[in-house]
């Protein structure tokens, strides 16, 4: 029983101490100065070990201008043999208060001395004078512990420093030497590395970072310099040199092409297919097994393809037919023979030679998730070609298939997407309910973007006549029957002006102009989308698509910058916003912060 009641008072006891702590931070920062001593003294008085509570007390008298207070609080840790080396800096501060400036150095140099004795108290030390914005003295207290002692690591406090005061090349140099320590803050380091660097290869922090790396190669050919030279062309879109630096590291490390593999990818979805086709045939010819050949021709394949045009279909067909006489139609095989029935399907005009070979694949012994993909894309195929019931079952199969997984959510969107199309919006509408909250994000909003649309354009035209003419010029769009999408775009303009689906209508015909590379009227349409409805929810997609419109094809980079500027302050929470910010920055040339 006794022990229970001490158990009870020391509980007891803790939650007094730790309410008062909050009561007290509370005064203190709503400038209640008199309160918060009373509490803090107390505190002090019950905690006499906690340092924190005698620097929180400290601060508050120094608010209240009693420093007289504050420093006989602090002497009692800062002389005798009780020293406690980041009081020293309390107090020296204490004294910079009060324009002591010589005496306060005194204190910040005892600091620093205390340091060269012992230093494992060079985290601490450093860290309050950082925390008072003296950063030279704190770099001198990391660096003399670590020539105190070679086992000492402040890389990161120092680079963050040196950052702070604007000495790029010194942090630079710094973040590469702890990579090299300690190879795990590779990813954090990079993030850090972003702050600085732009696209701009001109660009005062990219020169800075490409000499040092240059300077670490020729004094060390350690294959970590060609990785971060690597990531910085990258930065940069400048795959060439980028490339130079992978078959660098690959020649260093014969058999691991995953950085090659990795730069083919960023080529291809940054659009840079020439970069591309050099790339990845450099991965085809050293290839060390037929898997990362079949890997590497697949992405061979959809380059050409992004390339071609129509009279380069039959060609595309016979280089597809000869990779499969060579690595065989089996599951091994599963993905590229999808690349390629898409292609039949959705480019060469062979939607049944299609749907016969994916139905064909779909029984060749596959996984419950490679049939799963196989049947997606067969069913997307049959709703290219409107046979919208036999697609509903294939999508039906693959949600129950892989219910869990991602490709389940993917094919319940698609369902909702053809519900859709065939003019079925309430059940369109059950199906996008569930996916509002999609553990993907993409799909989740994908579905609430298409949800919005039908209820917002259901509830003036209870007979859905203009939302019905918008998912069959939708589907004609997916068709690439583009000027039929068109004709069914403008009747809505028409006929139906001044309706919620005026401004889906303009956009998606703006959509459409850009893919038929029409870019003055896509311009015009976003134009009058931004001018009616300024206030919409499609108003961020109007300004964010006419910005790249005129930053990439019209060659007006103050327009687009304009648009982008628009974004950051009337659209903050727009999913364009965080790449408008960046677009903004770089257009506008900004220094390194």
């Amino acid at each position: 029983m006794r022990y229970l009641l001490i158990g009870f008072l020391l509980f007891f006891s803790c939650g007094l101490f730790a309410q008062n702590d909050l009561l007290a931070k509370n005064y203190f920062e709503q400038g209640d100065y008199e309160k918060a001593l009373v509490l803090y003294k107390r505190l002090v008085q019950q905690n006499k070990g906690n340092t924190r509570y005698l620097v929180d007390l400290v601060k508050t008298h120094q608010q209240l201008e009693q420093y007289s207070e504050a420093e006989e609080l602090l002497k009692e840790y800062t002389e005798g043999k009780r020293i406690i080396p980041q009081f020293l800096i309390e107090l020296g501060y204490n004294y910079a208060l009060q324009n002591k400036d010589s005496i306060s150095q005194i204190n910040y140099q005892k600091a620093i001395d205390f340091v060269k004795e012992s230093p494992p108290y060079a985290y601490i030390v450093g860290q309050v004078f950082s925390d008072y914005n003296l950063l030279n003295e704190a770099v001198t207290v990391y660096e003399t512990a670590m020539m105190q002692d070679d086992s000492r690591n402040y890389y990161a406090q120092l680079a963050r420093i040196y950052g702070e005061q604007g000495e790029l090349e010194k942090m630079f140099e710094t973040y590469v030497e702890l990579i090299k320590i300690n190879p795990t803050y590779n990813g954090t380091i990079k993030r850090n590395f972003s702050l600085y660097i732009t696209e701009d290869p001109t660009n005062e922090a990219n020169i800075l970072l490409r000499k040092t790396l240059l300077k670490k190669l020729q004094q060390d050919p350690d294959v970590l310099y060609n990785e971060l030279l690597s990531w910085l062309f990258i930065q940069q879109k400048d795959f060439k040199k980028a490339f130079i630096q992978e078959k660098a590291i690959y020649a260093r490390r014969e058999e691991n092409l995953s950085g090659l593999l990795d730069l083919g990818k960023i080529t291809i979805d940054e659009k840079s297919y020439e970069d591309a086709k050099e790339i990845i045939n450099f991965i085809i010819e050293k290839a060390y097994n037929p898997r990362l050949k079949l890997e590497g021709y697949q992405q061979l394949m959809y380059v050409e393809l992004e390339l071609a045009q129509e009279k380069d279909y039959p060609k595309i067909d016979a280089q597809y037919k000869q990779l499969f006489s060579e690595f065989g139609d089996d599951r091994d095989t599963y993905l590229l023979q999808i690349d390629y029935n898409d292609f039949l399907a959705f480019r060469y005009g062979k939607k049944e030679e299609a749907i016969q070979n994916l139905k064909a694949l779909s029984k060749k012994g596959l996984t419950i998730y490679q049939e799963a993909r196989v049947k997606l894309k067969l069913a997307d195929i049959l709703v290219f070609d409107e046979k919208f019931n036999e697609a509903l079952i294939y999508y039906s199969q693959v949600q129950n298939k892989v219910q869990n997984d991602v490709l389940a959510q993917e094919a319940r969107f698609k369902v909702a997407r053809t519900s859709y199309f065939k003019g079925d919006f309430e059940w369109a509408q059950v199906q996008l309910d569930v996916l509002k909250k999609s553990a993907s994000q993409l799909i989740a909003n994908d579905a609430m973007q298409l949800s919005l649309m039908i209820q917002d354009n259901s509830l003036e035209d209870s007979t859905q006549t203009a939302l019905k003419k918008f998912a069959t010029a939708d589907l004609r769009a997916l068709q690439n029957k583009n000027v039929e999408a068109i004709t069914l775009l403008k009747d809505i303009l028409t006929n139906h002006k001044g309706e919620e689906i005026e401004d889906e209508a303009l956009l998606k015909m703006g959509m459409i102009y850009e893919k038929l590379n029409q870019f003055e009227n896509a311009e015009a349409q976003y134009l009058k989308l931004i001018e009616l409805y300024k206030e919409d929810i499609l108003a961020d997609d109007a300004h964010f698509k006419l910005a790249k419109l005129y930053e990439t094809y019209l060659g007006q980079p103050e327009k687009a910058k304009e648009l982008y500027e628009q974004i950051i302050f009337n659209f903050q929470d727009s999913i364009y916003f965080v790449e408008a910010r960046k677009r903004y920055r770089m257009l506008r040339g900004d220094e390194i912060n």
